[in-house]
């Protein structure tokens, strides 16, 4: 089966380092085979790993309007989406889920 990545992003009113904070206090909350702990952090993203080694990164970067916030995991589509849902609303065109990019003919 080809590799299939998803990616998530949206529009927040809150600053860059809170948006951190909060994907870090919600990932480790979560209960059993959804919960993720911090793995690397650095200015501008965290990555979290989960019980089975998947892997969740959030990048935060400042945008007109508030902080553009993106996700990207191969497992935890849902979670993401759920934190995103958490998040205060910067723009209501603002995308709150994103696509599953498809593989191309050579990735196949």
């Amino acid at each position: 089966m080809p590799n299939v990545q998803t990616l998530q992003e949206c529009l927040t009113t809150l600053p860059p380092d809170q948006v951190l904070a909060a994907a870090k206090n919600f990932f480790a909350r979560r209960q059993g085979i959804y919960s993720a702990f911090l793995d690397r952090e650095g200015p501008g993203f965290a990555t979290f790993r989960g019980q089975g080694g998947e892997e969740i990164v959030i990048g935060v970067a400042a945008a007109q309007g508030g902080t553009r916030v993106t996700g990207s995991t191969y497992l935890f589509d849902m979670q993401v989406a759920r934190f995103f849902a958490t998040l205060p609303n910067g723009d209501e065109t603002a995308i709150r889920s994103g696509e599953t990019a498809a593989p191309t003919a050579s990735q196949s």
